[in-house]
């Protein structure tokens, strides 16, 4: 389904372990783990030998075959099928395959992966989504933040060290090319003997219709169908997604569109198949890869134990089914222990009926026959009720029987990981408020401040950031649009409340912090109707001041309403088994408390993972410890702007000025040789002299206490 790269002899490509799409893997016992991504576009529902194709009962026919009883189906393997709709859209993938080539390494491995861009008219990226980058924060992947763009035609290579262990991915960071389908799972497994057998899902929002960037521009315009304005979908809570028409879900690149979902109606696109062997235990590793919705995960007839989140041990937790966000990973463990047969595999958004978005793959026993599922979803009642892990609010209707368990929650199953302590004169506490505050347009923001990227690459390049937002007037009541970054002194304890409210609040937000996996604390959510689980009010434990009431706060430099509070004195913080995360929902009208310590320099970006919102600015960078960032790579690229400075003899703008130039010629010729031969040692010393100086900056280039470019906060 995809083009191979090249790898070393240390490093193969196999059936991953029981998932039947082909993926790369590194050898255990291999010190280097070598691969290449070839990122192109491609086009859904075709293949360079079909042109195109259509479904019909689970397979796929060449576009001209009128009679399917009587002819060949082409292979699935070899098709990007999304939902099966007919009308081919375009997309930019890895290898060309959506999900891209798994990639699986091991814990401590050096990673080398050449990004080659195929791309016509747009640069690229890939982040490592999960990946701490300790020591290589050049490595991250994010534009204008750790490198330049990779331009068209250009390969860059990443190289880094395969740490923590655990289910992440990776994704494009330029602009919306993740929702146009350049993602894969990237897995760091543990050193450890005799592992479940696994498979990897990989669960997304889907629109048919439309690409990244249109998408994006019809959330800030308005969608507009058969003259009627689109209204964004709600959630069971009462809160509204954002302007994202999502036709369909995808599990591993595969779903289907219901035409009529209440009646089962639906074009018959063939979907993703698990399979198991019953009486054997499996490992699901679940990614949410998608742009705006979470899916809340279930398996017929099977109860879940979730194991770990974003790479990292929980205490075994049993549940129905458990909510995934975009940018979340899960991972569960699953007895095979039913009838011989076929199960379904469902993912279904938090909306409100009649609008659902599903996502459906199938899990198919060894002997099952090759036929679709006829299994219902559990009945949850009053004496049988579901539990439900990572709730964004705090109540399902009450009618549903259904039980929240938030994640804040959960208990971390490592037995010497607690959280940073407070130490005196080396505690700092920040106040993120992650919203849309405004009065007659509500940009994303975070603490009213819209991020606009650098121009250069900020992690290499500090000195040329020319937009800090030191320079803007940002204010309580404002809104700002700047480079806005907080500076992290290195070996302080920093603790971060996340916030979603004010005036500005909105559905839950899953912020991602690049560069560390954070403790959670503590969460605390709105005010809900017990009954009805809708939403009532924001949580008092905050005070968003601004001098007006809450509902009209910006919320941009908020408080503990409690004063007694601060200096890390919160009552109820989980600080001896927190669970730890890189991607946490944060609850609409409430607030997440995490802490880190800033023991990895670097300039890291945070940022809601739901597209729409990171690309309208819901982003801020992480200035840290740069006194002690390790250098770039020699010939890291740079880039920036360039104005022409208009000088008086910059230009030749006359004949004679020509002609003058041109008589000239041999007199400059014979000069310069001359020149070269007098001064070539010379230069040779001064360019040795300058290279030199170029690759060990002093302090005062890097540091972000001396350089005002990251002196925001």
């Amino acid at each position: 389904m995809y083009k191979t790269g090249t790898m070393l002899s240390s490093c193969f490509l196999v059936f991953l372990s029981v998932s039947p799409v082909i993926g790369y893997v590194c050898e255990k016992t291999a010190q280097i783990c070598e691969t290449s991504l070839d990122i192109e576009h491609y086009l859904t529902m075709s293949s360079h030998d079909s042109l195109a194709v259509y479904p019909k009962e689970g397979k796929l026919y060449k576009y001209d075959v009128t009679n399917t009883s009587n002819a060949d189906p082409v292979p699935k393997e070899n098709i990007i099928t999304g939902d099966g709709w007919e009308m081919r859209r375009l997309l930019v993938v890895a290898n060309q395959s959506l999900p891209g080539p798994d990639i699986i390494v091991y814990e401590g491995q050096t990673v080398i992966i050449h990004v080659k861009n195929h791309l016509h008219s747009d640069t690229v990226t890939i982040h490592w989504h999960g990946l701490h980058q300790s020591g290589t924060p050049f490595m991250d992947g994010v534009p204008f933040v750790s490198q330049c763009p990779i331009e068209s035609g250009q390969t860059f290579t990443y190289k880094f060290k395969a740490y923590p262990p655990g289910t992440f991915w990776y994704h494009s960071h330029v602009g919306s090319q993740r929702v146009d389908g350049l993602l894969g799972a990237f897995v760091v497994r543990k050193n450890e003997p005799d592992p479940l057998p696994e498979h990897i899902l990989q669960i997304q929002d889907w629109n048919h219709d439309w690409d990244g960037n249109m998408g994006y521009q019809l959330m800030v315009y308005g969608i507009i169908e058969n003259k009627t304005k689109y209204i964004p979908s709600q959630s069971l809570d009462g809160s509204f997604y954002s302007l994202f028409k999502a036709q369909s879900g995808l599990i591993n690149g595969r779903g289907r569109f219901y035409f009529d979902l209440e009646r089962g109606i639906h074009n018959e696109a063939p979907l993703e198949v698990f399979n198991v062997k019953q009486n054997t235990s499996y490992r699901f590793r679940v990614i949410n890869v998608g742009a705006l919705f979470p899916f809340r995960v279930s398996v017929d007839n099977h109860m879940l134990s979730v194991i770990e989140s974003d790479g990292y041990p929980v205490r075994p937790t049993l549940a129905e089914s458990f909510v995934i966000n975009p940018g979340e990973r899960f991972d569960f463990v699953i007895n095979a222990n039913q009838s011989v047969g076929n199960y379904w595999i469902r993912g279904k958004t938090l909306e409100v009926t009649p609008r659902n978005t599903i996502a459906e793959a199938i899990l198919r026993y060894e002997g099952a026959p090759d036929v679709e599922p006829t299994t219902a979803r559990k009945v949850c009642t009053e004496q049988d009720k579901c539990v439900v892990i990572n709730c964004p609010f705090t109540y399902f209707p009450k009618n549903e029987f259904t039980e929240c368990i938030r994640f804040d929650h959960l208990r971390s199953s490592a037995s010497n990981d607690p959280a940073p302590t407070v130490v005196d004169g080396k505690f700092k506490e920040y106040f993120l408020n992650f919203a849309f505050p405004g009065v007659t347009s509500f940009p994303s923001s975070v603490n009213g401040i819209a991020l606009e990227f650098p121009t250069v690459s900020g992690v290499s390049q500090p000195q040329q950031v020319t937009n800090a937002c030191k320079n803007f007037h940002c204010d309580e009541q404002k809104q700002c649009k700047c480079t806005n970054a907080l500076s992290l002194d290195h070996g302080d304890t920093v603790q971060m409340v996340f916030l979603n409210m004010g005036v500005g609040r909105g559905w839950a937000h899953p912020v991602h912090m690049h560069g560390h996996s954070f403790y959670v604390l503590k969460m605390g959510y709105a005010e809900y109707n017990e009954t009805t689980g809708k939403f009532l009010a924001q949580n008092p434990d905050i005070d968003c001041r601004g001098g007006v009431p809450l509902e009209k706060s910006f919320c941009n430099t908020a408080t503990w309403a409690n004063q007694t509070w601060l200096n890390g004195n919160v009552p109820d913080l989980e600080l001896q088994n927190p669970p730890r995360k890189d991607t946490l929902i944060v609850p609409s009208g409430g607030y997440a408390v995490i802490r880190i310590r800033a023991d990895n320099p670097g300039l890291w970006i945070m940022h809601c993972h739901i597209e729409l919102h990171a690309a309208d600015g819901m982003a801020m960078l992480l200035n840290e410890s740069f006194d002690n960032l390790p250098k770039t790579p020699k010939h890291f690229p740079t880039c920036g702007d360039f104005k022409i400075e208009e000088e008086e003899d910059a230009y030749v703008d006359s004949e004679a000025d020509i002609e003058e130039t041109i008589s000239m010629q041999r007199f400059y010729v014979i000069v310069g040789v001359m020149a070269a031969v007098i001064f070539l040692q010379l230069l040779v010393i001064i360019g040795m002299h300058f290279s030199s100086k170029r690759s060990s900056s002093s302090k005062a280039d890097i540091t972000g206490k001396t350089n005002p470019s990251f002196n925001n906060y």
